[in-house]
């Protein structure tokens, strides 16, 4: 997600998992039978109460956790509304993507981040 130059980064609460209390894009897993663009839209609405338009397709992290073999892609998205209602982040921030890189950053968004800073994947 950017929006004037900033990217949308969540901070999730902290509860026991790996990744509580480290920062993230918004997003997750699909659903059987879902497309990418069905997920993004359910995850936003379920993650921040709010609707999104699903743009283009940036790149895919392919990676292992716990020996489960995970592949994922990164879209373009855009906030049709910014009334948040928070359910698994603490906090959210907009930021630059040099601002992001200092974030402790979850491992596969941090490779997406990668991606953005120097392959020209941003776009304003």
């Amino acid at each position: 997600m950017v929006e004037e130059g900033r990217l949308l980064v969540g901070r999730r609460r902290t509860e026991g998992s790996l990744i509580d209390g480290r920062w993230e894009f918004i997003g997750g897993k699909n659903r059987w039978g879902e497309s990418c663009e069905e997920t993004l839209r359910r995850e936003f609405m379920e993650e921040l109460g709010v609707e999104v338009s699903v743009g283009d397709y940036l790149t895919q992290v392919d990676f292992t956790n716990a020996g489960v073999s995970y592949h994922l892609k990164a879209y373009e998205v855009v906030l049709l509304s910014h009334d948040f209602k928070l359910s698994v982040h603490s906090t959210l921030s907009f930021l630059s993507p040099e601002e992001v890189w200092k974030l402790d950053l979850v491992d596969s968004d941090r490779r997406i981040l990668y991606f953005l800073l120097h392959k020209d994947g941003l776009k304003e």
